[in-house]
């Protein structure tokens, strides 16, 4: 007895031995991010071209999509991004600057799996086995989350808010010259917020384990809930119901997803409290 004492006193870690496995962990996913923006940065031709400009022309997918069901349905307003927004770049080094940065955004979402998982590896002691247990497959889900996030700002709302706001104007005396760091800024910022937004289960989950939030809590705030993700479509997209649902109604499911999440593991929670008083 006094023997296994002994031994899992030796195994815990002092604060300073704590901060050193931290530092190890954050270089290892600084280097996963580098790693990933040199690829991005050689190959600047797929990321520009194919990925970063695509939704900006006739061709790509969404706005072809969204063009055919103009025609099916008789409305005009959903064929978007037929005139392609004139990018400028305005300062000698703005180019460069861009690819550099842009290079970093692809490092960080391509990356965020494996960097999630390092910083999983380092909590994950902490937690007990039944902890462990049911968050098992909490990088995984994370990761598919953010992923799946990722590609509906992208295919969804990229083409629909550069739609809106390239061709937005207060007069016609006042045209648009959008300058690529704009541009692509308002890209990096709508895809990221999105996958962000998208890991809401994952974060109900964790708030439902350590008790901050319940199903009731969470209908109860569902009317609020659902008046916020209206307005946030209405800001990033055209101003046509058509568009506004098509992003609120993905948002909307993953509110009640969270419900769900929580109401589990809150049942779970109060069975193995009975199983312990008994």
């Amino acid at each position: 007895m006094f023997g296994k004492r002994k031994k899992d006193e030796e195994r815990e870690m002092t604060f300073l031995e704590h901060l050193e496995e931290l530092r190890w962990h954050i270089i290892r996913s600084f280097l996963a991010i580098v790693i990933f923006a040199v690829l991005a940065f050689i190959y600047k031709k797929i990321i520009f071209d194919k990925i970063i400009l695509a939704p900006n022309g006739p061709d790509f997918i969404t706005n072809r999509l969204l063009c055919r069901l103009s025609e099916m349905i008789n409305s005009p307003s959903l064929c978007i991004n037929q005139k392609p927004i004139e990018l400028i770049s305005i300062k000698m080094s703005g180019q460069f600057t861009t690819h550099i940065n842009i290079s970093l955004i692809a490092g960080v979402i391509l990356a965020f799996p494996y960097v999630f998982w390092e910083f999983w590896k380092f909590f994950k002691p902490a937690l007990y086995d039944k902890e462990r247990k049911h968050a098992r497959g909490a990088v995984f889900s994370a990761s598919f989350l953010f992923m799946l996030g990722v590609v509906f700002g992208y295919f969804v709302i990229v083409p629909l808010s550069l739609n809106f706001l390239g061709t937005y104007s207060v007069s016609d005396l006042v045209h648009n010259q959008i300058n690529v760091r704009s541009y692509i800024g308002t890209i990096s910022s709508i895809v990221l917020a999105s996958g962000l937004s998208f890991e809401l289960p994952v974060v109900a989950y964790f708030l439902a384990r350590i008790g901050l939030i319940t199903p009731k809590f969470m209908r109860q705030y569902r009317k609020h809930s659902i008046i916020v993700i209206l307005i946030i479509a209405a800001i990033i997209t055209p101003p046509d119901v058509f568009s506004q649902t098509l992003v609120a109604i993905p948002l909307l499911l993953l509110y009640e997803i969270s419900i769900l999440i929580v109401a589990g593991v809150v049942k779970k929670r109060e069975q193995e409290g009975k199983a312990g008083t008994t």
